[in-house]
Formats: structure tokens, C-alpha cells, sequence
């Protein structure tokens, strides 16, 4: 029996994946998380084969629940599912360690084949952002987009965004409080930015949180 864990801050969505993945008489879902904090835990007491995350989750995104997993060394492999198309998002995902990467608009379509994949100890990234990243890298296109912040950083300001303070974030994230303060000011530098409201808004216009 395979196990999954499924994690997302919608019933409705975790409903609906819970069903596609249950039509699979050999695979049970061993628990579902609201947020990437509870799906971290979850992992660690289920062991799971799959973790099944949306990317934008509060406290941890998926990127961030996909990086502690690999630091603790477990073979649970992760498969993020968002709604943006971003390619900057799945060049973080693998840098990330994410072998699974989906479209929650193709879920429905392509969810069994994704987990299939990664149950064969094989990749499975949405084909779309996938060929056109690979196209990019090709013809060094000059027009393409740097990614200013690290994932450390991105986990940082989305925390920054839904309130936290620093002593909060670093507790959630497992870092000294002089860590989250130099990530802090290394992503307002990089960006340019003097406040905390402008952290929040590109937290929003980059979808690291709901507005």
C-alpha cells in the first residue's frame, strides 16, 4: 500500500485530490495539512511515499516543506502543484529538490501519471513550463527574468507578509534570529525596497501570499 499525504489550505482542493487519488486500490491517503508546517509534521509521523503540496501555503510554502524534507534525509518524494506559470517558480522547485512539479488545472488529467512517475523513482514536471524553460536555457534568451531572491529568502518575506516577526520566523523556520534579520535585509537590498510594505506588496504581486 502507497502512501500520500496531501497538503492544501482548501478543503474543497484537498477533496477533490483525496478522490482522484483514491480511485487507486492500492494507494491511501495517511493524512491531509492546511499548511506547510502541519505537512512537514505529518511527513515525519506518516512517512509517506508522496507528499502531494500546493506551493502557496501559509506559514511554509511548498518550496520551503520540499527543502526541510530533503534536509532530513527522508525518501518521501514531493509533488507541488500550483496555478501560476512561472518559470522561475519550477527552476526553484528543482533547485528545491522537487522531482514532481503540476498544474493544479491539470490535476485532474494528470495527477495519477504524476505520482505513477514518482513512485517509479522517476521525475514528472508539467511539460509546458518545463519545454519552455529548457527552450530559454537553449537560446539564452537576454530578455529572461533573474530570480533576485534565493528560496530561503522568498520563505522569509512570505512570512514577513502574513506577520510574523522575525523571532516568530525563526522558530517556524528552524534559523537564528540574526539568520532571518541577514535574509531580511539581503532580499530588501536585492530588491531595492525600505520597508516592510513594500515587502508585502511584492509578496502579493509575486502570489507568496493572497492579497
Amino acid at each position: 500500500m502507497k502512501r500520500i499525504v496531501i497538503a492544501d489550505d482548501h478543503e474543497v482542493v484537498r477533496s477533490g485530490l483525496r478522490a482522484i487519488v483514491e480511485t487507486r486500490p492500492n494507494w491511501t491517503v495517511s493524512g491531509e495539512a492546511s499548511n506547510g508546517e502541519q505537512a512537514v509534521a505529518l511527513t515525519l509521523e506518516t512517512r509517506p511515499d508522496i507528499v502531494i503540496v500546493d506551493y502557496s501555503m501559509p506559514i511554509m510554502n511548498g518550496l520551503e516543506v520540499s527543502r526541510r524534507l530533503k534536509a532530513l534525509h527522508l525518501r518521501t518524494e514531493v509533488l507541488i502543484l500550483t496555478m501560476h506559470e512561472n518559470e522561475e517558480l519550477l527552476t526553484e522547485a528543482i533547485l528545491a529538490g522537487v522531482r514532481g512539479f503540476l498544474f493544479k488545472s491539470d490535476a485532474r488529467k494528470h495527477l495519477i501519471s504524476a505520482i505513477e512517475a514518482l513512485l517509479d523513482g522517476r521525475p514528472y514536471f508539467t511539460s509546458v513550463l518545463l519545454e519552455r524553460l529548457l527552450h530559454d536555457y537553449r537560446v539564452n534568451k537576454q530578455n529572461k527574468p533573474d530570480i533576485l531572491l534565493t528560496s530561503r529568502e522568498q520563505s522569509v518575506v512570505q512570512l514577513i507578509a502574513e506577520g510574523h516577526t522575525n523571532r516568530s520566523i525563526s522558530a517556524i523556520l528552524k534559523l537564528s534570529v540574526k539568520t532571518v534579520e541577514t535574509h531580511r535585509a539581503s532580499a530588501m537590498r536585492k530588491l531595492g525596497m525600505s520597508s516592510t510594505a513594500e515587502l508585502v506588496r511584492y509578496a502579493i504581486r509575486k502570489k507568496l501570499v493572497a492579497p
